[in-house]
This record gives structure tokens, C-alpha cells and sequence, in this order.
């Protein structure tokens, strides 16, 4: 079970997003600021974050900073911050994705589900086969969604 991080000042979208998370079968923890975040972080990293911008105490922005000075987790920001010039910098600093609020949680599921394959697969971790995640055989045609690869008769196709 991969463990996530939601890290807002809203409670609203804190005790939403976390329930629908648990639902799905994830471990959620919840922080309402970036340096409660920041504080856990320092003993236990989660699987990945997702992120609020504006923050009181330290705003996701200096918190992504932080990470990536120790940690290549993969992070989401969420976030009502819809100037393009802040999606820009947020993937600059090392956001792996960046959903603008209001947002659809079922497309934020499938968002936090394909950065954690993408990052089981450059791991190497095992993962469960799904319809989304096993091996496509067909004659000499071999299609492996995880790792993004086509081979033809053995042959790496690129």
C-alpha cells in the first residue's frame, strides 16, 4: 500500500481528497502546512506528495525545494495558483505534475496511480498485473505498459 502525503491549509479538500485516497485503497497522511510537512518528512518519507502552494509557515514552493535536496519522490501540486508562469516554475523546481483547483479527484487518483507505476517501474518494484499494467504478448508483437516499452521479434523498438 503506498503511503501519500496531502499537505494544505484547507480542511475542506484535506478531509475530502483523504477519504477518497483511503477509499482507493492508499495510506494517507495529512499535514496543514509545510513545515508540520517538512517536520515528518525528516523522519519518514511517503511515496509521494501532493501540494498546496500558498501555506502558511513554509509554502510548497520552499517545501519541493527542500525535497528534491534530499528525495526524487514524486510530488503534485494542487493548487488555485492558475498563472501559467507558476505551472512553469513548479515543474522547473521539480513538480512532476501540477492540477489546478477546482479539480476532479478521480482524475487526481489516476494522476497519483501513473506517477507511482512510473516510479515502481524505474525502481524495479513488482507490481500487481492489472489490465492497465500486464505484459501485451501477440505472435512476435511484446507491449510492456510499466516500463513504456514495444519490442518486435526480441528487438527493442524505439
Amino acid at each position: 500500500m503506498s503511503r501519500i502525503a496531502l499537505v494544505d491549509d484547507d480542511r475542506n479538500i484535506l478531509t475530502s481528497v483523504a477519504m477518497t485516497l483511503e477509499a482507493e485503497g492508499f495510506e494517507v497522511e495529512t499535514y496543514n502546512d509545510g513545515q508540520q510537512a517538512f517536520d515528518a518528512f525528516s523522519k519518514k518519507l511517503p511515496d509521494m506528495a501532493v501540494l498546496d502552494i500558498k501555506m502558511p509557515r513554509m509554502d510548497g514552493m520552499d517545501l519541493l525545494q527542500r525535497l528534491r535536496q534530499k528525495s526524487q519522490m514524486p510530488v503534485i501540486f494542487l493548487t488555485s495558483k492558475d498563472d501559467e508562469i507558476d505551472e512553469v516554475l513548479g515543474l522547473r523546481m521539480g513538480a512532476d505534475d501540477y492540477v489546478k483547483k477546482p479539480f476532479s479527484q478521480r482524475l487526481l487518483v489516476e494522476r497519483i496511480r501513473a506517477l507511482l507505476r512510473r516510479q515502481d517501474a524505474q525502481n524495479g518494484t513488482v507490481v500487481a498485473d492489472t489490465e492497465e499494467t500486464k505484459v501485451i504478448e501477440r505472435g512476435h508483437l511484446r507491449m510492456d505498459p510499466l516500463r513504456h516499452a514495444v519490442s518486435w521479434k526480441g528487438q527493442d523498438v524505439s
